[in-house]
């Protein structure tokens, strides 16, 4: 097995050998000095590693502990940098995720090697798919016990490679900050997403010279003039244009410009699915989302625009509903992507621009189209039809058993302008594909590869973040149990999220894909739940169950009211009956 060490290994060696000379790591460190030319004391790398993340501007770390990274948890004592102490890896990797999704930088993980690895994997591949930027610091064994079958030993770049954009090992401690900045700069430049590094635990602790390595500036690209004025001419030839938003690389202003754009020329937007707030849930421009579940006018819509722009992500498997809409080469897509290889595309591509959103709307804002009576009217009917989808239902309780309609009803007037919502995977989220009001950039924060124990972890992250900001989670009753014993880590940091939790005693999703394909016969999705209210209040939160519709109102009152005045967390234990959907 090939290592990266200064020593070599051969088949039958059990440890690095140098000719007929054994030398251990520890020694050869062991005998570097304190002091630097004279110049001042030395740091340890570990210590080194969290200077270099406060640096490139690290406001908090998700970790569950390891002894093979404790000189970095070390450094991390009184540094600055909140240490987010989770109950399981892969809740820390869900909410270093969901960090990443919120802001420009990359969200920061922290883990042990072998099981806490592989706990975290989870987190890894929604950052993959979903285009995170995220990094994943995972503590090794000492360096001298490689390919010994050292406890918890195993291959971090066999595991990780193909699921990640770079897998880095420390095996030199005077490269630690340059690891850093390294890292930092593979999670955002191009399609952002996941790094792993690697931290032997004897070599974090070697010390060496403290000096940082520089942040290393991230390219975003633009529109060149060629670029403008083909998209310029696209547009003066197009009766029904559609722009698709999607991605994470957004910035609040872009996103504000962006859709001014859009309504100074009348022109309908769409977001990708589980992306929704880029362009306002109010914008008179906005007509609501494409993914799974769509409503049908979204899915007619890719069909029927004569020139499609996406910007910020490409048309994948879900937005082209497995590679099936949009796929005839005639068509006209541009796509605006910082990713030369727009990974993850299918049908044709008329003309990439390679630019992040923000260098794009930059350049775009520039380009002054006539305003074609055809756009107003397209743009009108289509932004009916999203209104006639997202008008909430009746407010006032039914009958019988508890109701999601009648929770969105009463929740969403409640909400301020820049409420968030949260979700992981499963029917129940169409409830806030449909209702919620996102109203801004990353005001709707979800597992887009369908990962599942999203749901808590990210609304926790999303109330570190912003702790002034309404943050509302939706999660199913099979999702939430895969995460939720991560209301202990809420509780501990003081995140204040409103947690619905909407248990119809079954995996929702596969239930339904199981009524297509094998009808009336139900095998392995059904669930029986505990009392999750009485849970909450367990773990020190607001917590109450709900089984009539008459009861809902009230419920949601009380949980609000908790959250405003007491300041802890609040969840809603909604109890309905099966097979009842958003739409």
């Amino acid at each position: 097995m090939k290592t990266e060490s200064a020593s070599t290994m051969t088949a039958t060696d059990t440890h690095p050998v140098e000719g007929d000379t054994i030398k251990s790591l520890q020694t050869v460190l062991a005998a570097i000095p304190d002091t630097v030319n004279g110049s001042g004391a030395l740091k340890s790398a570990g210590h080194v590693i969290v200077d270099s993340l406060i640096a490139h501007g690290v406001e908090r770390t998700f970790v569950v502990p390891g002894e093979s990274f404790l000189d970095v948890l070390d450094g991390l004592h009184g540094s600055g940098i909140e240490t987010v102490v989770c109950r399981h890896e892969g809740g820390a990797a869900y909410m270093a995720e969901a960090d990443g999704k919120m802001n420009q930088r990359p969200g920061v993980a922290m883990v042990t090697r072998g099981p806490g690895a592989a706990n975290a994997h989870v987190g890894l591949h929604t950052a993959w798919q979903d285009s995170t930027p995220m990094l994943l610091f995972v503590g090794l064994i000492p360096f001298a016990h490689r390919d010994r079958e050292a406890f918890q030993e195993f291959d971090i770049k066999a595991w990780f490679d193909t699921g990640a954009k770079r897998v880095m090992v420390l095996d030199h401690p005077e490269r630690a900050s340059e690891i850093v900045a390294e890292a930092m700069f593979a999670a955002m430049s191009g399609r952002p997403g996941p790094v792993v590094v690697g931290l032997p635990e004897d070599i974090i602790r070697a010390r060496i010279d403290p000096a940082l390595h520089p942040a290393i500036p991230v390219a975003s690209g633009g529109m060149s003039s060629t670029d403008a004025g083909a998209l310029a001419e696209a547009l003066a030839q197009s009766k029904k244009p559609l722009f698709v938003t999607g991605g994470n690389d957004w910035s609040q202003d872009a996103a504000r410009e962006l859709t001014e754009w859009l309504e100074t020329h009348h022109i309908p937007a769409a977001a990708e699915w589980r992306t929704q707030g880029t362009v306002s849930f109010d914008s008179p421009c906005y007509v609501g989302p494409i993914g799974y579940g769509r409503p049908r006018p979204t899915f007619d819509l890719l069909e029927e625009t004569d020139l499609l722009v996406f910007v910020g992500t490409v048309p994948g498997d879900v937005i082209t509903d497995g590679f099936v809409c949009r796929q005839d080469w005639n068509k006209k897509n541009f796509l605006v992507t910082i990713d030369p290889s727009l990974r993850g595309r299918s049908g044709p591509v008329s003309r990439q621009i390679l630019a992040k959103p923000e260098a794009f709307v930059r350049d775009l804002v520039n380009i002054d189209a006539p305003v074609k009576e055809e756009w107003k009217a397209w743009t009108a009917r289509m932004r009916a039809e999203q209104q006639s989808f997202a008008r909430l239902p009746p407010s006032a309780p039914g009958d019988g058993p508890a109701k999601m309609n009648t929770l969105m009803a009463n929740l969403v007037p409640l909400l301020p302008e820049d409420a968030m919502v949260t979700f992981g995977a499963g029917e129940h989220t169409n409830w806030a594909h449909r209702y919620f009001p996102t109203r801004r950039y990353a005001s709707m924060i979800s597992a887009r590869n369908g990962s599942m124990g999203y749901s808590v972890p990210s609304a926790i992250a999303a109330s570190l973040a912003s702790p002034n900001r309404r943050v509302v989670t939706i999660a199913g009753d099979g999702e939430f149990l895969m995460n939720g014993q991560e209301l202990a880590t809420a509780a501990q940091y003081g995140a204040t999220p409103l947690i619905i939790v909407m248990d119809n005693q079954e995996y929702g999703t596969i239930r339904t894909h199981q009524e297509r394909h094998y009808p009336s016969r139900v095998s392995g999705t059904q669930l029986k739940n505990p009392d999750f209210g009485m849970m909450a209040r367990a773990f020190g939160g607001f917590g109450i169950t709900v089984t009539e519709d008459k009861d809902v109102p009230a419920a949601l009152e009380a949980a609000l009211a908790a959250i405003d005045q007491d300041g802890v967390f609040a969840l809603v234990h909604l109890v309905v009956e099966q097979r009842v959907k958003a739409y």
